[in-house]
C-alpha cells in the first residue's frame, strides 16, 4: 500500500529494492508537478516569473515530450508519434514549450497524463524484458547507449529541476508554496 502525503503524492518507499526506489521517486516527482499545476485556469498555467518565458502549461507539454522521447524513442527505438513527429525542431527547438500557449488546462493535463501512462507502460515492459541494465535501442553518436537505470535517473532529474521552477511560478500565481 502506498502512503500519500498531504498533497496526494505517493511517498517513495523507504526500504525498497533499486527498481522500487527509482520508480517511487519518479512517481513522487510526477505527482509534485501535478500538484503544482493543479487547479489553475489558463491564465495561471501561462503565467511567467521574471525574465523567463517558462510557464506551467509549457512545463506540462515539455515533460510530456520528455516522457515520450525517453521511453518510446530512446528506450524502445520507436519513431516519434503525433504531435512530435510533425514538429520542425530546427526552426523552433522550444516547440514543446511554445505550443502550450492557448491550449486549455484540461487538454494540457490530459496530454501529459497520457504521456506518463504510455511511458510507465513502456518502462514496465523494459523492466520485465531486461531490468535496469537493459540498454536503450537508440545510441549516442559514438555508439554508446544509456541503460534503463540511467534513463530513470534522468527522468527524476528532469522532473526535480522543473519542479523547482514550478514552485516559483505557482507562488507567483496564487501564493501557494510548499516543497
Amino acid at each position: 500500500m502506498t502512503n500519500l502525503d498531504e498533497h496526494g503524492r505517493p511517498e517513495p518507499p523507504l526500504a525498497a529494492d533499486e527498481t522500487g526506489t527509482l520508480l517511487g521517486f519518479l512517481d513522487f516527482q510526477r505527482a509534485t508537478l501535478a500538484w503544482k499545476c493543479g487547479g489553475l485556469d489558463a491564465d495561471g498555467l501561462m503565467a511567467t516569473v521574471g525574465a523567463s518565458p517558462m510557464t506551467l502549461g509549457g512545463m506540462l507539454k515539455h515533460l510530456a515530450y520528455v516522457e515520450d522521447d525517453w521511453s518510446a524513442r530512446w528506450l524502445h527505438g520507436r519513431d516519434r508519434q503525433p504531435p512530435w513527429d510533425t514538429v520542425d525542431w530546427k526552426s523552433d527547438p522550444d516547440w514543446d514549450w511554445d505550443s502550450a500557449a492557448g491550449e486549455a488546462p484540461a487538454q494540457l493535463f490530459a496530454f501529459w497524463q497520457n504521456s506518463v501512462a504510455r511511458s510507465s507502460s513502456l518502462i514496465a515492459e523494459a523492466l520485465a524484458d531486461g531490468g535496469l541494465e537493459q540498454l536503450a535501442r537508440r545510441t549516442w553518436p559514438d555508439g554508446r547507449a544509456p541503460s534503463l537505470r540511467w534513463i530513470l535517473v534522468h527522468l527524476i532529474e528532469e522532473y526535480a529541476r522543473h519542479n523547482g521552477h514550478a514552485d516559483l511560478i505557482r507562488e507567483s500565481v496564487d501564493g501557494e508554496t510548499g516543497e
